[in-house]
């Protein structure tokens, strides 16, 4: 046979399709069939051969049926004309004695999705509902919301509607799902489908008769009911207290979502229920699936959010496999932070300490991160740990050391010596910009403690002209300048040579601002200058992970069982913070108020205040704008002349 890609193939299969003596042959006319739909999936243009196929249709196997109909759904929009041929077969295998024919004429003709057969559709779709077969009704049930979504402009009949509702009594429970997705089709401008007392019993009771997703189909709706009465309300959850425990997970949380929606009210069963439902979480987390073990361990943080203790006679089972993936390694860690107590801290964090020296580096600087964490309440234990590692002189260890200690002595600055004893010598191994930019906060905020730190801060500054990272040098600029104030003689030089570097020669625009905004600062004197740049350097208000009030559940209910969970943790993965941790993101709105005539007596006063709002909002830009447009404001009054630390002055 020719190249599939070729007009000759295409050529080879219309004369075969013609050929009397291959139709004659049922089993050499299926299998040339069966190259076109090859041909087909290999994406070679067959639409060609729409008229000879339709032809094809019209035999009594069953298989070569269900080819050709393939063939005519993927090219039925192409030949829409051709396509009229189709219909008279189909509807006459709708009167077929084999039910399965009869439900693969229905299926196939509702899947040609052309407006102008709609009106050969709705009749045989009317008769399918009220089939002798299930296997017709499941068909003719989602037939019609394929046909409203094929005109969702028109109107579908009242007594389609009406039949869809009897036949949520079908006794096959697959046409009942079927109703209920299908009403929600077609009634969704409503608001879906009518949900009453009747309705709702009605589905409880047949729960266990539908598959899993059926059963998550009925639960999803049933949410929308409210009872009547408590009595009507403890009736329900009693209907549902088997499918709490159930050992299939999507059900278990169906379930669960449903009970929070009609026990919102009711926290202490709530609570109760959060209790049932922890043998089947930690059942999904040893689940087979790795998909469902990293929704668990999702949800499970939920749970952990307003019952701390839920799991924590169960730590053990959050511990890592060898063999688990990276996203399921630091999700457990995440859960293991949740659960640390006095009783099971020494163990935790030496699990953790295992996971420091992971091959994956994400792993690691997780669970570096998470050792972090547990230092808010266990602090001496945990930077014995951190030191430690940074004895290893591994890039990324050191970096996540780095950062890691930078974010504990914020909310904990009783670590403070301890970390600043730690940092001698670790900038020969920190090699990335995260890494580098915490070292240089910790500098900045406890120079005056680190006997090298003018040593360090000249190394960053010789090579600032190769560094890459913008962050480093806005963060280079605030360290010097910090350090500068507490140790002037040491760092003089070092702060000349950086500001003349990054106004003169710095091609970066924040950069260079963010010097200009400095040298002009340090124009204002030393006072000004250390009410601007000595901010505080940490923040116990964070407090401990230990002893944290609970949410309450109705703060996450509405986000169970869906795909928030899931997003919410994958920003926790991420570093604690970017560059020093008391910068505050901010959108300053512009002020429209100021004058193109300002008075000068204000200049000294205005021109602060601006200062320190661009130093707290990180608007450097927004402030050079300004002096730009009045240049007659920034003029200093004092030491007009000088130069400081060898800068040249830039007005």
């Amino acid at each position: 046979m020719p190249y599939l890609g070729s007009e000759d193939a295409v050529r080879e299969l219309r004369r075969a399709l013609s050929n009397p003596n291959v139709q004659s042959d049922q089993l050499r006319y299926r299998n040339t069939i069966l190259k076109v739909i090859r041909a087909m999936s290999q994406g070679v243009d067959v639409s060609g051969l729409f008229s000879e196929m339709v032809k094809a249709c019209a035999t009594v196997d069953v298989v070569q049926k269900k080819l050709v109909y393939v063939f005519l759904c993927s090219y039925a929009t192409l030949n829409p004309e051709l396509s009229l041929l189709v219909i008279n077969t189909l509807r006459k295998d709708c009167q077929d004695p084999n039910p399965m024919v009869r439900s693969l004429a229905l299926r196939n003709m509702t899947n040609l999705r052309l407006p102008s057969l709609v009106e050969y559709v709705e009749q045989p779709l009317t008769a399918g509902l009220k089939d002798r077969a299930a296997c017709v009704r499941r068909v003719a049930v989602l037939g019609w919301a394929k046909l409203h979504n094929l005109q969702p402009n028109s109107e579908i009949d009242a007594a389609v509607v009406n039949e869809l509702y009897t036949l949520l009594r079908d006794p096959d429970p697959v046409v009942m799902v079927n109703c209920l997705r299908a009403l929600e089709e077609i009634l969704k401008e409503e608001g879906g489908v009518a949900i009453n007392k009747p309705i709702t019993h009605h589905l409880l009771k047949r729960l266990k008769e539908s598959d899993v997703w059926g059963q998550c189909e009925v639960l999803r709706i049933l949410q929308r009911y409210r009872p009547q009465s408590e009595d009507e309300l403890f009736d329900i959850l009693s209907l549902l207290d088997a499918s709490l425990v159930s050992p299939h997970p999507p059900v278990m949380a169906a379930t669960l979502s449903l009970f929070l929606s009609l026990c919102s009210g009711l926290p202490a069963v709530n609570l109760a229920a959060l209790e049932r439902v922890r043998a089947p979480l930690l059942a999904a987390c040893g689940s087979v699936s790795r998909e469902m073990r990293f929704t668990a361990l999702c949800h499970i943080q939920l749970l952990l959010r307003s019952l701390p203790g839920l799991m924590g006679a169960h730590y053990k089972r959050f511990f890592c496999g060898y063999a688990e993936p990276a996203y399921i390694k630091q999700r457990k860690m995440q859960v293991l932070v949740e659960l640390v107590n006095d009783e099971n801290v020494a163990m935790l964090l030496d699990e953790l300490k295992g996971y420091c020296t992971d091959v994956n580096a994400d792993t690691a600087q997780a669970a570096i991160s998470a050792i972090g964490r547990i230092g808010r309440s266990y602090s001496d234990r945990c930077l014995e740990i951190l030191t430690g590692l940074l004895g290893l002189k591994q890039e990324h260890i050191t970096s996540a050391v780095v950062q890691t200690m930078r974010d504990l002595v914020w909310v904990c600055p009783q670590c403070s010596d301890t970390v600043c004893l730690a940092l001698e010598g670790c900038e020969e191994t920190l090699q990335d910009s995260q890494g580098r930019q915490a070292l240089l906060w910790l500098l900045a905020v406890y120079g005056e403690r680190i006997s090298s730190a003018p040593y360090t801060l000249e190394v960053f500054i010789d090579g600032v002209r190769s560094e890459a990272s913008l962050g480093v040098k806005m963060e280079l600029l605030t360290t010097t300048m910090r350090l500068f104030l507490c140790r002037p003689a040491e760092t003089q030089d070092m702060l000349g040579r950086l500001l003349h570097y990054c106004i003169e020669e710095e091609t970066d625009m924040c950069v260079r601002d963010q010097a200009l905004l400095y040298y002009r600062l340090l124009h204002c004197g030393i006072e000004e200058t250390q009410k601007v740049l000595q901010g505080r350097r940490s923040d116990p208000s964070l407090g401990v992970l230990i002893g944290r009030p609970a949410e309450p559940i109705s703060q996450w209910a509405c986000s169970f069982n869906t795909l928030k969970p899931l997003r919410q943790g994958s920003v926790e993965t991420e570093s604690a913070s970017r560059g020093s941790p008391e910068h505050v993101t901010f959108d300053p709105k512009p002020n429209t108020d100021l004058s193109d005539t300002l008075d000068c007596s204000q200049t000294e006063t205005l021109l602060y205040k601006l200062i320190i709002f661009a130093h707290k909002t990180h608007v450097v830009y927004k402030i050079q704008c300004f002096i730009i447009k009045y240049p007659t404001i920034y003029k200093p009054t004092s030491r007009a002349g000088s130069k400081p630390f060898g800068c040249p002055r830039r007005d």
